[in-house]
C-alpha cells in the first residue's frame, strides 16, 4: 500500500531528499584527505526546521558556518543584553553531526547595532570606549564558545578595492590598528582557536595585495593571524581559475591557511555592478535580470558544472594550503543571492536545486576527486 498520500507534502519531499542525500556519494569523503568541505547555515536548519536541508548538512559536510547567527546584532543587540539563543543551538548542531565548527563574525562593519558606536546621547564614542566594548564583545562570544568553535572569521571585509582600508566606523574612531586589537582580543579569549582575516574579491590583484600587505603587518607585530578566508562569490564568466590560483598561492606564501569561505557561482545576468559582494548593493527589479524563473536551461547547467570543477581542480591543486572550502547555504533556494542584489530573483549558485537534489555541478566536483 502507498502511505505516501497520508503524508503531508513537506514531509514526503523532507523524505525523499532525506533518501537522496543518504544515496548520493558524499563530498566530505571524496575530499577526506584533502580540506573539509563545508556549508553555511541559517536559522531554520539550526533549529531543526528544515528536515531536507539538515540531511544534506549532515550527509555531505563535515564543517559549518552560520550565516547570522554569531553576527553582532543576533548576538548582542542592546548594550547590556546577549542573546546566545540561536548560537548555542548552532554550535550543539555542529558537535552532535562531529563538525568542525566556524564563528562569523566577530568585527564587521554590517550587520552592527548603532549603539556599538554611539554613547547614551548619541555622540560617536571615542577610541579607548569603543575598543572596550569590542574587547567586552569578543571576550564575551569568544570566551563562552572556547574549545568549541574551532575557527573565528575575527574581522570581515575592511578593505577596499583598490587594497586600503575602507573607512569604516572601526577604523574611523579607532584608527587602523582597530584590525590588530581585534586579534589580539580573539587571541587571548581562545588561544587555540584558528583566527581568520576574512574578504570578498581578493581575486583582484589590487585587493589580494592589500590583504598580503595586512597580514604581513600583523605577523611583523607578532598579531597572531592563522588563515586568510577568500569567500569565493563567483561569476561564471570572472574570475579565472588562474586568478583565483594565484590568490591562494599569495597568501600560502606568507605561511598561512587559507579557507574558501563563502562559495557561490552567480548564473543571473549582471545588474550592472562590478565584481563585488557588498551586502548593502540594491538594484531595481527587470525581468531581464530574472530569466531563470521556470528553471534553469541544460546548457547553463553544464556551464555552472564546468566551473565548479575548474575551481576544484584549483583547490585540489593547492590542497596543502586550503583548510576547508564552504559553501555559502544548502540548496538553491537557501541562497542570499535570491535577493541580492536585486530582490526576489530565482538563482541557481550551488550544489543542489531547490528540491535537494543534486545538480550537475554536484556531480562535477565529484568527478575531479576522482581525477586524483
Amino acid at each position: 500500500m502507498d502511505y505516501c498520500h497520508l503524508l503531508p507534502l513537506g514531509a514526503v519531499l523532507a523524505a525523499a531528499a532525506f533518501v537522496s542525500a543518504q544515496s548520493a556519494p558524499a563530498l566530505k569523503d571524496a575530499y577526506k584527505s584533502d580540506f573539509y568541505i563545508g556549508v553555511a547555515i541559517g536559522d531554520t536548519q539550526i533549529g531543526g526546521e528544515d528536515q531536507r536541508g539538515d540531511a544534506l548538512i549532515d550527509s555531505q559536510f563535515n564543517s559549518i558556518s552560520p550565516e547570522n547567527a554569531l553576527k553582532w546584532e543576533e548576538v548582542h543587540p542592546q548594550p547590556d543584553k546577549y542573546d546566545f539563543r540561536m548560537a548555542d543551538q548552532y554550535v550543539a548542531f555542529g558537535e552532535q553531526h562531529h563538525m568542525f565548527i566556524v564563528g562569523h563574525t566577530l568585527i564587521w562593519e554590517r550587520q552592527v547595532p548603532a549603539w556599538v558606536f554611539h554613547d547614551a546621547k548619541g555622540n560617536l564614542l571615542g577610541r579607548d570606549a569603543l575598543l572596550a566594548r569590542m574587547r567586552d564583545h569578543i571576550d564575551t562570544v569568544v570566551g563562552r564558545y572556547k574549545g568549541r568553535i574551532q575557527s573565528w572569521d575575527v574581522v570581515n571585509e575592511a578593505l577596499n578595492e583598490d587594497g586600503t582600508l575602507r573607512p569604516s566606523l572601526w577604523f574611523k574612531i579607532i584608527g587602523p590598528d582597530y584590525i590588530e586589537k581585534a586579534f589580539q582580543y580573539a587571541h587571548e579569549a581562545d588561544p587555540a582557536a584558528q583566527l581568520t582575516y576574512n574578504d570578498y574579491n581578493l581575486e583582484n590583484p589590487a585587493k589580494c595585495k592589500g590583504a598580503v600587505a595586512l597580514v604581513k603587518k600583523l605577523q611583523a607585530e607578532g598579531i597572531p593571524i592563522n588563515a586568510v578566508g577568500i569567500q569565493g562569490h563567483l561569476r561564471l564568466d570572472s574570475p579565472t581559475p588562474e586568478q583565483e590560483d594565484a590568490a591562494i598561492s599569495a597568501f600560502a606564501a606568507l605561511g598561512v591557511k587559507v579557507a574558501i569561505t563563502e562559495l557561490d557561482i552567480d548564473v543571473l545576468p549582471s545588474a550592472g555592478y562590478g565584481p563585488t559582494a557588498d551586502v548593502s548593493l540594491r538594484v531595481r527589479q527587470d525581468p531581464k535580470l530574472n530569466p531563470y524563473v521556470n528553471g534553469l536551461p541544460d546548457s547553463v547547467q553544464q556551464q555552472l558544472a564546468d566551473r565548479y570543477a575548474a575551481f576544484f581542480r584549483v583547490f585540489l591543486k593547492h590542497r596543502g594550503a586550503l583548510s576547508r572550502v564552504t559553501f555559502w547555504g544548502v540548496t538553491d533556494a537557501d541562497s542570499w543571492l535570491n535577493d541580492w542584489p536585486v530582490k526576489g530573483r530565482t538563482s541557481y549558485p550551488l550544489l543542489f536545486d531547490r528540491s535537494g537534489q543534486p545538480k550537475p555541478a554536484f556531480q562535477g566536483i565529484l568527478r575531479v576527486a576522482s581525477e586524483k
